[in-house]
């Protein structure tokens, strides 16, 4: 096996990727009714995608400044794939607001304690899979709560004619679900090391680090998505309750 990767890549490897990607589309369509092509599309695209920003990340490597400039791209993406499943006919764009206040907090943390360094692959490999668990939260939570509330719209209804206001009476239906979005990173941090071996971990044990450094910078980025997953979750539910995702009536 060569040492430099935790795979053995070759032919195999390619062969392997389309027989699953087949497969996954077909259990999509015929287990749960979804279009085929969805599934064949995102796997695409993730091919041509990581191809490009290996590209992208490899000529960045010594530019710290425009590391900045491609987390930008990589939040405008992530606001826009998480609004428009939560409001695909409404005000997708409010997904960015959530999203922010996931991870500008624990990212300026990181940065004023100086854990994060001015470089370019730690600025995108951190921030990167912020922005990612931010998005995912937003994406299902947002989705969560707009179902809850359109399936008790009438306990909604009802706390409002006994005197609550709008937001108070939809958060009584809506918080018991708002954190369910959470509950992965929750249980992947708690099952950390024994149900899983986190990739950036591998990693960096294989890239040559001890144990304790990659363990140690392994619970930093746990740690701070579950502060950037439930802060998104949280704004989510704040915005949800104050119906911010609907288009205002004409």
């Amino acid at each position: 096996m060569d040492n430099s990767t935790l795979l053995v890549l070759g032919p195999n490897a390619w062969v392997l990727l389309a027989v699953m990607l087949v497969l996954a589309a077909v259990v999509w369509r015929s287990a749960l009714d979804r279009h085929p092509a969805q599934m064949l599309v995102a796997g695409l695209r993730a091919l041509i995608q990581l191809a490009a920003v290996a590209l992208i990340i490899a000529w960045l490597s010594d530019r710290g400044a425009w590391a900045f400039a491609f987390v930008a791209l990589m939040f405008v993406v992530g606001a826009w794939t998480s609004g428009r499943r939560v409001a695909p006919k409404g005000r997708w764009w409010i997904a960015a607001i959530p999203i922010a206040a996931g991870v500008v907090p624990p990212a300026a943390m990181m940065f004023a304690a100086g854990v994060l360094p001015f470089n370019a692959l730690a600025i995108i490999a951190v921030i990167g899979q912020q922005i990612g668990g931010a998005m995912s939260t937003v994406t299902l939570s947002g989705r969560r709560i707009r179902d809850e509330l359109a399936l008790r719209n009438g306990e909604v209804e009802a706390a409002v004619a006994l005197g609550f206001e709008w937001p108070p009476a939809r958060s009584m239906v809506a918080k018991p679900v708002a954190g369910e979005a959470v509950l992965p990173t929750l249980d992947q941090t708690r099952t950390a090391g024994l149900v899983t071996l986190p990739g950036a971990f591998v990693g960096m044990i294989l890239g040559g680090a001890s144990p304790l450094d990659a363990g140690l910078i392994q619970l930093l980025v746990l740690i701070s998505l579950l502060l950037v997953n439930s802060s998104a979750a949280t704004v989510t539910l704040w915005l949800s309750c104050r119906g911010a995702w609907s288009r205002p009536a004409s």
